[in-house]
């Protein structure tokens, strides 16, 4: 963000502290430094989950690479003892809580990264009571009845809650937003992406999100029905937009990646960004923003928008057929 500088660049550009290194002063008092210079409160990070590798992932972020001078990620509870000291040693995660209830009243914000959605929000519940900033690790729930009920909860409590997919909330595809303004008559659109309607973390919502959530972002939510097509365990889907715009998604078993094709009179055109993603990526910036102010980088109805797209998908799975989208 504009208003975040690193310690580095804020001492060059004084004058009592431009002879100041880093060999000269320890960590804590360099990060104490660049706090005080930023005007910016330091923010101790709890998260809830570390089966995911994400944890490690955020450990690395916040504590080891320093992306957010001020911000550290401070407690862990994990599903295991043996995932939390795991992710406290290659994330540099200092504590554990055996209860996630011991974080209260020690962190300013919550992160919760279990690998299947229908814990998500019964584990972030309290933290959102008490007024602690949440962002929810994709996907943000199981079910869209119980995604309304804690979002108005965090309404009523007047707490800021995020989630979103990280393939989705990125600077390539808000570019590729832009470019698809400019594109022309389009038809048929193609996505490709690993996915697995059998997986025990959620089925199609373990990583059906990444497919699904960049395609609203780009051709907007009003995707009004779907279809699984499966045959043994390969399978793709088909979304159909309110305008009568058709994504095919054709989920990888061989490639880790995501692509999104559109038909043109041209021909079959592939969206790519012409970006590079800034570092610390978007995504860690609008979360770490929210913890900050308190803005949220999307509405609540947009977070609930993909949640009820899987969960329309998680039903043609067992149907075989056309399942609406509800909300």
């Amino acid at each position: 963000m504009n208003t975040r500088r690193s310690f580095i660049k804020t001492v060059s550009t004084g004058t009592a502290l431009s002879t100041l290194t880093f060999s000269t002063v320890g960590a804590t008092a360099s990060r104490l430094i660049s706090e005080n210079l930023s005007g910016e409160k330091p923010i101790r990070i709890g998260i809830i989950g570390a089966e995911n590798s994400h944890t490690v992932g955020y450990g690395k972020l916040f504590n080891i690479d320093k992306k957010f001078p001020g911000v550290e990620l401070k407690y862990v509870w994990g599903e295991t003892e043996e995932f939390a000291k795991e992710s406290m040693t290659k994330g540099q995660i200092p504590y554990m809580v055996k209860d996630p209830l011991e974080m209260l009243g020690k962190i300013d914000a919550l992160i919760v990264d279990h690998r299947h959605a229908k814990y998500h929000l019964k584990a972030a519940e309290p933290f959102v009571k008490a007024g602690i900033p949440t962002f929810i690790d994709k996907p943000f729930c199981y079910t869209v009845a119980e995604g309304k009920e804690f979002l108005e909860m965090a309404r009523e409590a007047g707490t800021p809650v995020s989630s979103y997919s990280t393939i989705a909330h990125t600077d390539s595809t808000f570019d590729i937003v832009d470019q698809i303004k400019s594109l022309g008559e389009f038809n048929n659109i193609i996505r490709n992406g690993p996915a697995d309607i059998e997986s025990p973390y959620g089925g199609i919502f373990f990583y059906g999100v990444h497919l699904v959530q960049p395609l609203m972002y780009m051709f907007g939510e009003d995707i009004k029905v779907v279809k699984i097509n499966k045959y043994g365990k390969k399978a793709g889907a088909v979304l159909i937009f309110e305008s009568g715009l058709q994504a095919n998604l054709v989920f990888n078993t061989l490639h880790y990646g995501w692509e999104t094709y559109v038909e043109t009179k041209k021909g079959i055109v592939e969206l790519k960004s012409r970006v590079q993603e800034s570092v610390p990526e978007r995504c860690y910036r609008d979360m770490v923003e929210m913890f900050r102010t308190g803005k949220e980088p999307l509405s609540h109805e947009s977070i609930l928008k993909p949640i009820a797209v899987l969960e329309a998908m998680e039903k043609s799975v067992s149907s075989e057929k056309w399942e609406e989208v509800k909300m």
